[in-house]
């Protein structure tokens, strides 16, 4: 026979607390804004859905670094840090048009063209390094965009997050992680760090400014490029210009924010986009004006 206990207000009060810290990043995930009704705007001529963050002055930014110029997002590139927004977002396709700007900045000055999106980013503003959130980066960078990273960060406390993807990979020649569709699945987190290579990242890649590889899908030059970001509980793909690049599943953390880095190198956004998954554009190349 079952047997029913009756719960008094203050024990009522410490069970629903205990439930509550059981599966705080459920509980968190399903708080997260899911697109449903049509597409949310995250850059919409303003910079009213973010904020930023600087390592050198966390919240302020003196510099301006993050800006409107002639309708788009622009960023300068002087100094490390992101463009976040101020929701966090689960399950949507992202849609992210860039080009890169003529100035880069600091020691990367004759160096690659570097930026990053940041998707599925909690814990502290700056938790990784004093400059980001604790996120999987999909890579922006010349001859590697799409490329996965896994960002590292720490909650409020200080405390380590948990962190991991797992990914269909094959090795290069060196030993890189490269994407393979159907390759061996290995999941990499906290210990077993590894940046995934988008599938065609050239292994003569070169750390200087404007390389571009044989096979790479973002555009040259100063043309434009689209990302198409599908993030789907914790499968992730990357589209870049129309072409799947890299994939990933099971991740942690799979809801968040989403931040765009300034990595010292100049970057204007003309749209930045989450649809709801199977209504959103088909990836495509980026048009150019």
């Amino acid at each position: 026979m079952p047997v029913c206990l009756r719960l008094t207000p203050v024990t009522a009060l410490l069970a629903m607390l205990i439930a509550s810290r059981a599966c705080p990043a459920a509980d968190a995930r399903e708080e997260a804004i899911q697109p449903t009704n049509g597409v949310i705007e995250l850059f919409d001529g303003t910079l009213d859905n973010f904020y930023t963050w600087m390592r050198d002055t966390e919240y302020e930014d003196p510099k301006e670094v993050f800006r409107v110029t002639d309708g788009m997002l622009h960023i300068t590139g002087d100094g490390l840090g992101a463009i976040v927004t101020k929701e966090e977002y689960r399950d949507y396709h992202c849609v992210l048009e860039f080009r890169w700007g003529e100035r880069t900045w600091g020691n990367r000055k004759d160096r690659t063209r570097d930026s990053g999106l940041l998707v599925h980013s909690i814990g502290a503003d700056g938790g990784y390094g004093g400059t980001w959130m604790h996120s999987i980066e999909v890579q922006i960078i010349q001859g590697g965009c799409g490329d996965f990273i896994l960002v590292a960060g720490n909650d409020e406390d200080g405390n380590a997050l948990p962190m991991s993807l797992t990914c269909e990979v094959d090795r290069d020649r060196d030993g890189e992680v490269i994407w393979k569709k159907g390759g061996e699945k290995e999941t990499f987190d906290l210990e077993n760090r590894a940046r995934i290579n988008w599938y065609g990242r050239d292994p003569d890649w070169e750390d200087v400014l404007d390389f571009r590889g044989e096979d790479d899908v973002e555009s040259p030059g100063m043309e434009w490029t689209r990302i198409d970001v599908f993030c789907d509980g914790g499968h992730i793909q990357t589209y870049v210009n129309g072409v799947l690049v890299n994939e990933g599943f099971d991740a942690t953390p799979d809801y968040g924010k989403l931040q765009l880095q300034t990595e010292l190198a100049e970057l204007f956004v003309r749209r930045w986009e989450l649809w709801p998954l199977g209504e959103g554009p088909k990836p495509a190349a980026a048009e150019q004006e």
